[in-house]
């Protein structure tokens, strides 16, 4: 059943076995499991429930609807746009289909630098398995490889350089290219398809438009979710609560979301390390125009991607990938106004775009950014540029300016401020002598990893290798929160995985495992 908190008349109160805060990946695949166990769930979620008959492929209709902040959160600076996702079935519902296990170098700096036990690739196998079964998860096909995507393979395979067609979760997909506005077709195997409706199918209840505001504990165990009400047009309370009295809690809010309740409630936070270490695949892009149509805006937004520089040794990693060029969001990154942006934009169709995934988190005392409160008690992200973030970025728009170069692009543009532009090789020096630092460039961010850290020291993480907290003993958090590094690939499959995996530990603490 499905309440929707903007509708409710008067406050709520529900006991329950299990509250699931969050219906994205790790609380969506938590909560599918635990209902098919017979345990009695209750998931909240802060978006709406919106379906395919609401997807009209609009980018003014899907940023205001699906996204955290109507897809303009940022970090405190303003210098690395954040697009998150807000609805049932999280960032799910929004991402671009991209499936990728954890790779095993991440597993062991995991096992061997933050005491994490237990999360192997033979471990971990069997619920990969099953997920991929679940979501149909395989290879895109060459057929599915649009214009923009193949630039990308053409250019890395011109230099040389590692490439491979991505996995997708997809069924029935009829390469729309509209992805990130939430599946006109319900072809992308989102949680809203997929695992929210198993749940409800097994008993589960949802409420909708309801954040999870507080944690309340006594003797170190949750004794109830407050949640409130939010007006879905201000995203400000309504004045209606609903109370939650779980025996287990699973806080699954993402990588900002889930941080910023512990902070709001004033618990579990011994340590010190709630919000810290988090971690952002902070992403720049090199734009490219040809001579002839690309038309980035369809088909599937990524099939294409390359690991060459994932590794770098002592130096910062980063990865390539494309993404879809649609008018609203080029508009913005491109750095440009008045009659330059018009005659961007006028060649929409001949653009191309690489974006560099850039992997933070594995230097010697590198700490990503840091999840705070602001004095409405809402999320606020501090995320530093750093010296080895510049020594990777830079590396990174070079290697996507000679892929693009490379796959016969005849201008290649940066998203400085104003863009610098290559019409060879020899014009790389130009780019490397360009300004680096917050708000001189656009970056993004589509992948929010760490704030809850896991790991084996109670003074250096969060939760247990078995996701249940250090301090409460009857929370698990199960979201991307608890990675404590970046995972150099796009992360939804590694939650997947990670819930299933986890999924049993909770059920152990019902008394049912």
């Amino acid at each position: 059943m499905i309440h929707d908190g903007a509708q409710l008349t008067s406050d709520v109160a529900v006991d329950c076995d299990v509250a699931v805060i969050g219906t994205g990946a790790g609380g969506a695949i938590a909560a599918r499991t635990l209902s098919s166990a017979g345990a009695k769930v209750v998931m909240l979620e802060e978006g709406g429930h919106h379906t395919s008959r609401e997807f009209d492929m609009q980018e003014a209709t899907a940023f205001p609807m699906l996204y955290q902040e109507q897809g303009n959160r940022a970090t405190s600076d303003l210098a690395i746009t954040v697009l998150q996702g807000r609805s049932v079935g999280g960032g799910t519902t929004v991402n671009w289909t991209t499936s990728f296990r954890t790779p095993a170098y991440v597993l062991e700096h995991w096992r061997t630098r933050h005491g994490v036990e237990g999360l192997t690739e033979e471990a971990l196998a069997p619920h990969w398995q099953a997920i991929e079964s679940y979501l149909n998860i395989q290879e895109a096909p060459e057929s599915y490889v649009n214009r923009n995507n193949g630039r990308l393979w053409e250019g890395l395979g011109a230099l040389g350089w590692k490439r491979q067609r991505i996995r997708r979760n997809v069924y029935g997909c009829m390469n729309s290219g509209y992805c990130g506005m939430g599946c006109p077709v319900d072809a992308k195997q989102s949680m809203l398809i997929t695992a929210v409706p198993d749940a409800l199918a097994k008993g589960a209840e949802l409420y909708v438009h309801t954040r999870a505001q507080t944690l309340t504990e006594e003797n170190g165990r949750v004794r109830a979710v407050e949640g409130v009400c939010v007006d879905p047009s201000t995203w400000r309370p309504n004045g209606r609560r609903v109370r939650v009295r779980p025996k287990v809690c699973v806080l699954a809010g993402g990588a900002i979301n889930s941080p910023a309740v512990l902070l709001r409630s004033g618990i579990g936070n011994r340590s010190g390390r709630v919000g810290r270490r988090t971690f952002l695949h902070p992403t720049l892009a090199m734009v490219g125009l040809y001579g002839e149509p690309i038309e980035a805006f369809y088909g599937a937004p990524q099939s294409v991607s390359s690991h060459q520089f994932a590794e770098r040794g002592d130096k910062m990693g980063f990865f390539f990938e494309t993404a879809p060029i649609h008018p609203m969001l080029a508009s913005i990154a491109l750095n440009a106004f008045g009659s330059p942006l018009r005659e961007l934009m006028a060649k929409l169709s001949h653009t191309s775009a690489v974006i560099a995934l850039l992997v933070d988190g594995f230097g010697e005392g590198e700490e990503g950014g840091t999840v705070r409160l602001a004095p409405d008690g809402m999320p606020v992200l501090d995320y530093p540029f750093t010296p080895r973030m510049e020594e990777a970025a830079r590396a990174a728009q070079e290697g996507a300016a000679r892929i693009l170069l490379a796959a016969g692009a005849t201008d290649v543009l940066s998203l400085h401020a104003p863009p610098v532009r290559l019409r060879a090789p020899a014009d790389l020096p130009n780019l490397a002598a360009a300004p680096f630092g917050p708000n001189r460039l656009s970056v993004f961010t589509a992948h929010q990893m760490g704030g809850c850290a896991m790991g084996g020291d109670p003074a250096r993480s969060v939760v247990r290798s078995d996701l249940r907290h250090h301090q409460i003993e009857n929370l698990f958090v199960i979201d991307g929160s608890v990675f404590p590094t970046a995972l150099g690939v796009n992360p939804q499959l590694s939650i997947y995985g990670l819930a299933s995996w986890a999924s049993p530990h909770v059920l152990a603490a019902l008394g049912r495992g």
